[in-house]
């Protein structure tokens, strides 16, 4: 049965269900699975499957511990009609390239994807592995996944969620659908700090073997919603499979013919799970990663450097505002050819010196990669031309992506048909998009959403509707270092 094991060769060898309670390995490493799996099945042979059969079978080959009943339960409860699209991700052709939109779940961006289901895969593996303790929902976030996770865990029994974020580094309409959270189990604390700060304080408190055992003690323990779990990143494996098997539906490719994919990218997560499509089989070419002014990941494709000593920019872009990928370490234990040693040895470069360089075999691997990066003015430039000449909405990070793609497109002369992975509403970023497109700008957020709907008729998200008058419920801010005395609060432990 397929398990899973540290990214840094701890001994832990884990069924799926353990791995996704736990969320990070007790050596500080990332869990993977010992062998990537392939699918279960020819994508041309399945053509017209709708979205919910395609997630059940990545699931399964992932998760041989779920049996299908379980899994069953977890796909229907996820995905069903708090998706406004009725396929769940759309797929919307322009003249250059597929949008593949994955922003149509309550609170409009991609990572209700994962988001959604991971409540159902943590309870159902809370019973399976008999775990009598309340599990303690631990995230940071960059402004999406601490909504996607705050509406998924609220008020799920046998749950608590905390949630961090940079309290000037995210919209005022991401803030707004964070503070505004209901659920007797939701926490929300805004930091003085950036999102790396949020990421590094939650790993801190990960790693407190003193905080664990009077968590323990109050009968808590700590899991993560970040795609830092793997039952996070699983699920976005799915909605590649599915992509490509509307491709071949469209007639763009035919059975084993292949797309790129590009890909607006922070963590790595995203960009990581079509990795892992194209390993379990889906004729994937080139993976566009895409950054913003943030463009470690760029250099680091380029040159196998990664080096994290540098300016940190706030763009608007903000989910991307990230200079410490966490699933880059996954990538890192994949190219090494499953090399523990050398993972292990890379991040202890990157907690000392801030930087690692990677050596031929890894970059070799990276050789599937093209890293490309787009700053504020092409991103808002990206946005008013494919507006102005198609119609065609997007949000400041899917337009960081299709700056990225096109100028790959013109660089290599590679016409293979692309998806570029749409990732949130263009109304979570109204104040930026109203502005690319020509509109006068408001400092109120909302007003700007409003500006932007009568301009181009665009539907607004039932999850932004009304959102300025819903009532703020969580409003405390702490410094960095405060993080874990606000956890301890949070859980009255």
């Amino acid at each position: 049965m397929l398990e899973y094991v540290s990214t840094r060769g701890g001994d832990e060898r884990k069924r799926g269900a353990a791995a996704i309670i736990q969320g990070i390995a007790k050596d500080r490493g990332l869990f993977v699975p010992e062998k990537l799996p392939k699918l279960p099945f020819k994508p041309e042979r399945k053509i017209g499957s709708p979205y919910q059969n395609v997630a059940f079978q990545v699931l399964k080959a992932f998760l041989p511990d779920f049996d299908d009943e379980e899994i069953a339960k977890c796909v229907g409860g996820a995905y069903d009609s708090k998706f406004e699209a009725p396929d769940i991700v759309p797929l919307v052709k322009t003249k250059k390239a597929y949008f593949l939109e994955l922003y149509h779940g309550r609170t409009a961006a991609f990572k209700d994807m994962a988001l959604a289901i991971l409540p159902y895969l943590l309870t159902i593996a809370m019973k399976k592995e008999k775990e009598g303790k309340r599990v303690a929902i631990l995230t940071a976030t960059s402004g999406d996944t601490g909504k996607a996770a705050l509406e998924g865990f609220s008020d799920v029994p046998g749950t608590e969620i905390i949630v961090f974020y940079p309290k000037n580094g995210v919209s005022q309409v991401q803030e707004r659908q964070m503070v505004t959270q209901t659920g007797k189990n939701t926490h929300v604390f805004g930091i003085r700090g950036n999102f790396d700060d949020a990421q590094s304080g939650v790993k801190k408190i990960f790693n407190d073997e003193a905080l664990a055992v009077r968590l323990s003690e109050k009968g808590y323990r700590l899991s993560s919603a970040n795609s830092i779990n793997i039952g996070r990143l699983i699920p976005q494996t799915a909605y590649y499979v599915y992509a490509y098997m509307k491709l071949l539906e469209l007639g763009a490719v035919k059975g084993g013919e292949p797309v790129n994919v590009a890909v607006p990218t922070g963590n790595f997560g995203n960009i990581l799970a079509a990795y892992y499509a194209k390993r379990m089989g889906v004729p994937v070419k080139k993976l566009i990663c895409a950054s913003n002014k943030n463009n470690v990941l760029t250099d680091f494709i380029n040159d196998g450097v990664y080096d994290a000593n540098r300016e940190f920019y706030v763009t608007n872009s903000p989910s991307m505002d990230i200079l410490v990928s966490s699933n880059l370490e996954r990538l890192l234990y994949h190219l090494s050819g499953d090399d523990p040693r050398a993972v292990s040895a890379l991040m202890r470069d990157l907690d000392s010196a801030g930087r690692y360089e990677v050596g031929a075999r890894i970059r070799d691997g990276l050789k599937d990669f093209y890293g490309g990066f787009a700053d504020v003015r092409r991103t808002n430039d990206s946005i008013g031309k494919l507006y102005e000449e198609e119609g065609y909405l997007m949000d400041t990070h899917t337009a960081v992506a299709y700056a990225v793609y096109d100028e790959y497109r013109e660089a290599s002369g590679d016409e293979t048909p692309t998806l570029v992975v749409s990732t949130a509403s263009a109304y979570k970023f109204a104040d930026s998009v109203a502005d690319a497109i020509g509109l006068d700008t408001d400092e109120d957020g909302f007003e700007n959403i409003r500006r932007l709907h009568e301009k181009t008729g665009v539907r607004v998200p039932d999850g932004l509707k009304n959102l300025e008058t819903k009532e703020i419920r969580h409003k405390e801010v702490v410094r960095v270092d405060g993080m874990a005395e606000a956890t301890l609060r949070a859980l009255k432990a």
